[in-house]
């Protein structure tokens, strides 16, 4: 098994130095999408909202191959073109390792490919059109059409069985939202979804998790500094994460960080743009 950080030493100073930069915002960017950690939500951004950014990705918990590294790096961009529709492009580092019969050995030891994945998020209820209680409903699928055993269709990129849809899922998901006035906002979101990866196992069920942001009366400093903070806890049917998110510099710039099972650190940054 290979060394750890101490919990208590460099992840406990990172997780500090991030809480200490100032977020409003829904997530999972660390697969480039609106969503928790790894859980999906039915949270939607602002229509012509543009996010772009990249993360550092621990690879022991996804169990994605044996490599060399500990940890890989993705870059993504991603659009709400309306109310109902986002869409987003990830783009994935693969390391070649030593003594690897997939690449060439002049790139052995380096990152020399990338993995490209789709994503595509659909609003069908929006909360509180029926009554007050009724959730957000959102379908969403990761990376579809290029793993035909899946079912993701003819289209390949690599052999015709195709096998690089490291990131395909299927999902429903519903979320509610709760005010607390003067105190903050807890979000409760449940889902169902198909986790169908090529080279890590598969997972199919229940994913559910809570996310709570601060609304604080903004009579101070401290307590305008603590309204950016986003604290998320979920089990996105794999294992249970924990993380938040913070914006700062008028939500234009976000960071993100979480602990995958409790002890797998991952961490990033993004850019958010409302282009109207």
């Amino acid at each position: 098994m290979r060394a750890r950080y101490d919990f208590f030493g460099k992840r406990a100073l990172m997780l500090l130095l991030l809480a200490m930069c100032a977020m409003q915002m829904n997530a999972q960017a660390l697969r480039g999408t609106t969503g928790l950690l790894h859980a999906p939500t039915a949270d939607m951004e602002k229509d012509k909202t543009f996010k772009f950014g990249g993360n550092v990705l621990d690879l022991t918990p996804l169990r994605f191959g044996e490599f060399d590294v500990e940890y890989t790096f993705n870059y993504y961009i991603n659009i709400t073109i309306f109310p109902w529709l986002e869409v987003g492009y990830t783009c994935t580092l693969n390391y070649a390792n030593e003594g690897s019969t997939y690449f060439p050995q002049t790139v052995w030891g380096k990152y020399s490919n990338q993995d490209r994945s789709f994503y595509g998020r659909l609003r069908v209820w929006k909360e509180g059109w029926w009554k007050d209680w009724t959730p957000q409903v959102v379908i969403g699928v990761d990376d579809p059409g290029t793993h035909e055993n899946a079912g993701g269709g003819s289209i390949t990129t690599r052999d015709s069985n195709g096998g690089n849809a490291h990131f395909m899922r299927y999902y429903l998901a519903a979320t509610k939202h709760f005010d607390f006035v003067g105190i903050g906002n807890l979000g409760a979101h449940l889902s169902y979804l198909k986790d169908m990866p090529d080279g890590y196992p598969e997972a199919e069920g229940i994913a559910l998790g809570a996310n709570f942001r601060f609304k604080l009366p903004e009579s101070s400093f401290w307590n305008k500094a603590i309204n950016g903070l986003n604290l998320m806890a979920e089990y996105d049917a794999r294992t249970v994460n924990v993380g938040f998110n913070y914006s700062f510099w008028k939500d234009r710039i976000n960071v993100i960080t979480e602990l995958n099972d409790g002890k797998y650190w991952s961490g990033g940054l993004y850019f958010r743009v409302h282009l109207k």
